[in-house]
């Protein structure tokens, strides 16, 4: 039996609700397990040489600066992008089920990874238990220290958007997208590394305040001029989607009717 075309719409507003789900939770699972394993060189630059007694050696050779982060930070930009985008199409409500969502998945990660620690090994089966071992040692660390950060950082994220959303009457999307993520991603790296600092997780050679900082800045340039590259993509994601805007609170960005949620489609 063929659907109707609100039946169709609103099938596909649900999958695209999910897809964005399925993108958020990857990201963030991904970037706890991975988490501070690695740490990879995103550019390198010769200082000035007025600059050189500024800048501490942690971070340079000489004079060569190194913007180093840890390799679990690559996707969780993402995250933030999805959660303004849930924010703009489905509401606040919706963003904040995704949050919470997200934590309890890395509970149940945790605990999955907990319990398959301590079961004993099938000793000649796999050639990897160390490998486990060292990964298991390094995510409960991160997830720990990510799951505190990741909510307060994401609740932000989530309450400063609908903040600028509604105080500019849903016009200037890039100050909301820009203003939330900008603010919710200082939280985000200071809280995460700070963690990781005083839970001994960051290595030998982080073992002051001042290289701790050094590497909050790094993370957090980062995630800055990440927040900057997905504004085009946000406006570019709500045009091309503005079909599917449920709009609860009465502020789209297009004047215009936006389709009727689910629940009311229902009725």
């Amino acid at each position: 039996m063929n659907k109707n075309p609100q039946q169709q719409h609103a099938y596909r507003r649900d999958l695209l609700f999910l897809m964005l789900c399925a993108v958020f939770l990857t990201a963030l699972v991904m970037g706890n397990i991975i988490g501070t394993t690695k740490f990879v060189t995103l550019l390198q630059f010769s200082l000035p040489d007025w600059m050189v007694p500024l800048v501490p050696s942690l971070v340079r050779d000489e004079s060569l600066y190194t913007m180093s982060i840890p390799v679990g930070l690559l996707a969780f930009p993402v995250t933030f992008l999805v959660t303004d985008l849930v924010s703009e199409l489905f509401g606040r409500k919706r963003a904040q089920l995704l949050v919470w969502v997200g934590f309890f998945m890395n509970v149940f990660m945790l605990l999955v990874m907990t319990i398959a620690w301590y079961l004993p090994n099938t000793g000649g089966v796999s050639a990897g238990e160390t490998l486990f071992d060292g990964v298991y040692g390094f995510m409960v660390g991160n997830t720990i220290g990510s799951m505190i950060a990741y909510l307060v950082a994401q609740s932000i994220d989530v309450r400063l958007y609908h903040f600028w959303k509604k105080f500019t009457n849903g016009r200037h999307l890039w100050l909301r997208n820009n203003g939330s993520t900008m603010v919710s991603q200082l939280v985000d790296s200071t809280a995460i590394l700070s963690i990781l600092y005083f839970a001994g997780n960051l290595g030998d050679g982080v073992t002051t305040i001042g290289a701790l900082i050094i590497l909050i800045f790094n993370s957090y340039i980062f995630k800055f001029f990440a927040a900057l590259f997905d504004t085009p993509l946000i406006y570019l994601s709500v045009k091309w989607l503005k079909d599917f805007e449920e709009d609860p609170e009465g502020h789209s960005l297009y004047n215009r009717n936006v389709a009727k949620p689910a629940e009311e489609i229902a009725k």
